[in-house]
């Protein structure tokens, strides 16, 4: 696919997002560029801010197959990878498939799962197959997980260890709608008589998977891998930081970049795109120290630090 082709593909799917979703405008970018870089997004928000809607608006309006599984503490591994049934007419087992077999899986509150279940979704995630008793059963692909966590109710909860949060490619926020967005949120309700919010498909399977396939022909320049490095290895030099971003963190930096150049119309990334998603990026794979973090300091400081100090090379267009 041409990147310009690709500029025109996205600019349709945030047409037909937006029918359904009023403002939010970074959040949306970030979750189109993480669904075409082909990664997976953790999204820390409280309830009632449109996360799950978003996701159900992307799923519909790239032709996806979509699921969303309620995480609570009861939820067993099975209940969402499948499991083995016995058909007492043939005599034997069959695998019936849980609700991970979609292309783009909405897991809610994913920490007030136990461990176990976390560990069954993480592992499916990076593997792109479910095992059930001897056999091993592949997802569909794309297979794209939004995992949802709210910051303020800890009680009950398992957070995700530090290796399984590294696993996201991003981390984001929603955040409030302006008083204006909230006004058009009200009036569209009330003009669509009805609570559903309905998103039409703009592309194919096909068409999206050729658009995440183009990603790989965006050119990265050695300048610019180079900043890539550094910017990572800045997190770690930071004093306030216990352990920063894991080269994980650079392939993902390189990753999105890409993705946010292609659709953006480009086949060759600038340092821009670098910098518009080192913290989503980066943020969530820094681990701040004890007293920085009694201060108040986060991983999006540490970050926002780095590439305050890190020299931006200069790319011609």
């Amino acid at each position: 696919m041409k990147p310009e082709d690709a500029r025109y593909l996205a600019s349709t799917i945030r047409a037909a997002v937006a029918t359904a979703v009023v403002g939010r405008g970074e959040a949306l970018e970030t979750i189109l560029t993480g669904l075409v870089a082909d990664g997976h997004l953790l999204i820390e928000d409280l309830p009632g801010l449109g996360k799950t809607l978003m996701a159900k608006s992307f799923a519909s309006a790239l032709g996806l197959d979509f699921q969303r599984i309620q995480f609570t503490a009861d939820l067993l591994p099975h209940d969402i990878t499948g499991s083995e049934i016995y058909d007492t007419t043939k005599g034997e087992f069959h695998f019936r498939q849980g609700p991970i077999f979609a292309n783009v899986l909405l897991a809610d509150e994913i920490n007030r799962a136990p461990p176990k279940v976390q560990s069954s979704l993480l592992e499916a995630m990076q593997e792109y197959q479910v095992t059930s008793e001897r056999s091993t059963y592949p997802l569909p692909r794309p297979f794209l997980v939004l995992a949802t966590e709210n910051p303020l109710e800890l009680e009950g909860t398992y957070p995700l260890p530090e290796a399984q949060v590294d696993r996201f490619l991003m981390r984001l926020r929603v955040g409030y709608p302006t008083p204006e967005e909230e006004r058009e949120i009200l009036e569209r309700r009330r003009a669509r008589r009805q609570e559903a919010a309905i998103v039409g498909a703009v592309t194919t399977l096909a068409q999206f998977q050729d658009l995440q396939a183009a990603v790989e022909d965006v050119e990265l320049e050695p300048s610019v891998a180079g900043y890539v490095v550094d910017l990572v290895r800045a997190t770690r030099a930071d004093p306030r930081a216990e352990i920063g971003s894991s080269p994980r963190g650079a392939l993902a930096i390189q990753k999105v970049a890409r993705a946010r150049a292609l659709l953006d119309g480009r086949n060759f990334v600038l340092p821009d795109d670098v910098k518009a998603l080192a913290i989503p990026a980066l943020a969530h794979r820094v681990i701040v120290k004890p007293e920085p973090w009694i201060r108040g300091v986060r991983g999006e400081e540490i970050v926002r630090a780095a590439l305050d100090r890190t020299p931006v090379p200069k790319v011609s267009a």
